[in-house]
């Protein structure tokens, strides 16, 4: 079998034609929207454990569990990619995006078992989200100690 190479101008094109066009004008306002509400969900969360009695911080720490859990759920559910189709990058919201990107891995390699699937694949997407926020945590901490130092 022969290879036939394509020069990157070729495979630009044919990038071009096999993906289709982003409607912005429809994908901002619904990402802006989702992502909204999930906001608006996460600020009723913490209103209603707030007045359960929590101190802002507690209810704050009970509402990123329950965001994840919900998250979660819905992953689970396959019903956040439902809503992902139709919010994009407003479900990216940082702590529920996360959630779904540790549970969709985690579901989709669980027929591989425990260990081999679930458990390896688990942090397939987010683990480089986690390796290079700790990394730019260290270097950020460093840079600030340096700046203390000096001034």
């Amino acid at each position: 079998m022969s290879q036939t190479k394509i020069t990157s101008r070729e495979y630009e094109e044919l990038n071009k034609k096999a993906s289709p066009g982003t409607k912005s004008y429809k994908t901002i306002p619904s990402a802006f929207l989702i992502g909204g509400f999930i906001c608006v969900i996460g600020q009723a969360l913490t209103n209603f454990y707030m007045s359960l009695g929590l101190v802002k911080d507690e209810a704050s720490a009970v509402t990123s569990i329950s965001l994840i859990f919900l998250s979660a759920l819905l992953t689970g559910l396959n019903v956040y990619d439902n809503i992902a189709k139709v919010g994009g990058a407003g479900t990216l919201v940082p702590i529920t995006g996360f959630a779904n990107s540790v549970v969709s891995p985690a579901l989709e390699f669980k027929s591989e078992g425990y260990v081999l699937g679930l458990g390896a694949k688990m942090f397939i997407i987010a683990g480089p989200v986690i390796v290079y926020g700790t990394l730019a945590s260290v270097i950020y901490g460093v840079i600030l100690w340096a700046v203390g130092l000096i001034f």
